[in-house]
């Protein structure tokens, strides 16, 4: 079957167009206000003018509580299997969250600093940062049983980010109150879509359910725990705890605040790094799709070892630069060190591990281990930017996230060594 047929088949499965739908909308429900949260945290014109130990404090919560919460979704999805109660759920937190950030959030954070952050903190990790955990897994679900491509659909998700990161910004600098009031308007779209667009085929799928029900790979907190066990995971988990938890620190928590400040005026800052920032996530979502090509033919290693080393260049000139153009042109390196990064880690626990273990093995070696390590180290960056200033804090980072890349290219397993998932076809 050729590419126009295939695309032609996949287009008019009801099932990839629903899951396709849901995560555009939620990722535009998402980044309509995430993209500039930082920004609105720390800015005295348009936002809170926290400083930068109580913005990473912010962090540290948020991660803390997704974490838990990550354990708790998983728990209740996994009885669910591909039914949508607990997505519906996200949705309508999604719905709330302009007059949560204008009536409660923002009022508790500035008269009742440590209440409005937990509070924060339950209410962003239950409609977004562990609700996107959830909505993949269920997508990947669907991908298997109605037969699309999971990164097809994910890719509109990228879409979506992009398409409200360019309106973000302008919204910004009227008034930041549109950005949270726009993101209640997706998340209205979504709970819509959600509740009443349920393909035929998924109300058939009862005999769909028993079969994951018997092969499903989700894992269960006991597997976690006994995967805890194997040395090799830990080299992982030391690894991304090094890079891709320095990186995220580095991109969400002070990056948007650096780059706003290089330009003439706060506005015009703002207004650009929506732009920019819509620019950059439509690539990383191009590059979505040609990063598994990229493997093929270099090697998962070799990838993941090209993502780190745009990772510590990324964030190592940023430290050195101070003109606008010049940072503008490296944040689009985020388009290419993203896609390269966290492709590769999947890969290689699929390449390196029994596939059966692959979800248990990516949740914790990924997501619960770059979790654990924003709860640790938010805060001391945080700190450490108070004191030095983004671009030392921003060297600290980049020779960080070097030493852990000379250590997994030692560490860490060739494509050829211990394959014991599905190895790697060589195009």
């Amino acid at each position: 079957m050729n590419h126009n047929q295939t695309g032609t088949r996949t287009f008019k499965n009801a099932s990839y167009l629903q899951s396709s739908t849901s995560m555009l909308l939620f990722f535009a429900s998402w980044g309509i206000w995430w993209s500039f949260y930082q920004l609105w945290l720390t800015s005295d014109t348009n936002g809170l003018g926290l400083s930068g130990s109580q913005v990473g404090t912010i962090f540290s919560a948020n991660s803390l509580i997704s974490l838990i919460l990550m354990f708790v979704y998983g728990t209740i999805q996994d009885k669910l299997f591909i039914k949508r109660h607990l997505l519906i759920f996200n949705a309508v937190i999604s719905t709330l969250i302009g007059p949560f950030f204008i009536w409660v959030y923002a009022p508790l954070l500035v008269n009742h600093f440590a209440i409005g952050m937990w509070v924060g903190a339950v209410v962003l990790s239950t409609g977004f940062l562990s609700a996107v955990g959830i909505l993949e897994a269920v997508t990947e679900r669907f991908s298997r049983v109605f037969s699309f491509e999971y990164g097809q659909a994910r890719a509109w998700g990228s879409f979506g980010y992009a398409i409200v990161a360019l309106l973000a910004g302008v919204l910004f600098v009227i008034n930041p109150h549109l950005n949270f009031w726009f993101g209640s308007l997706f998340g209205v779209l979504l709970l819509l879509v959600l509740i009443f667009w349920v393909p035929k085929e998924e109300r058939d799928a009862n005999h769909a359910v028993e079969t994951l029900a018997r092969e499903d790979s989700v894992p269960k907190l006991s597997d976690m725990l006994r995967l805890l066990k194997m040395s090799e995971l830990w080299q992982v988990i030391i690894f991304i705890m090094f890079t891709w938890t320095f990186y995220n620190i580095f991109d969400s928590q002070m990056f948007p605040d650096f780059y706003t400040k290089l330009f003439s005026s706060v506005a015009v800052g703002q207004q650009t790094y929506g732009t920019l920032n819509s620019i950059q996530v439509f690539f990383e979502a191009l590059m979505l799709g040609i990063v598994p090509i990229v493997m093929q033919k270099v090697g998962v290693k070799r990838t993941l070892m090209i993502g780190v080393a745009i990772m510590f260049l990324r964030i190592g000139l940023c430290g050195f630069n101070a003109n606008p153009y010049a940072v503008s042109a490296i944040k689009m390196l985020h388009s290419l060190e993203v896609p390269m990064f966290t492709l590769s880690i999947f890969r290689y626990f699929t390449l390196h591990f029994n596939t059966k273990l692959s979800a248990s093995l990516y949740m914790i070696g990924f997501q619960i281990a770059a979790q654990i390590g924003q709860v640790i180290l938010s805060t001391p960056l945080g700190i450490l930017r108070d004191r030095v200033g983004y671009q030392n804090t921003f060297h600290v980072i980049a020779v960080i996230v070097l030493i852990a890349g000379v250590y997994a290219f030692f560490i860490l397993k060739k494509d050829t060594q211990h394959v014991d998932g599905t190895p790697l076809a060589k195009s």
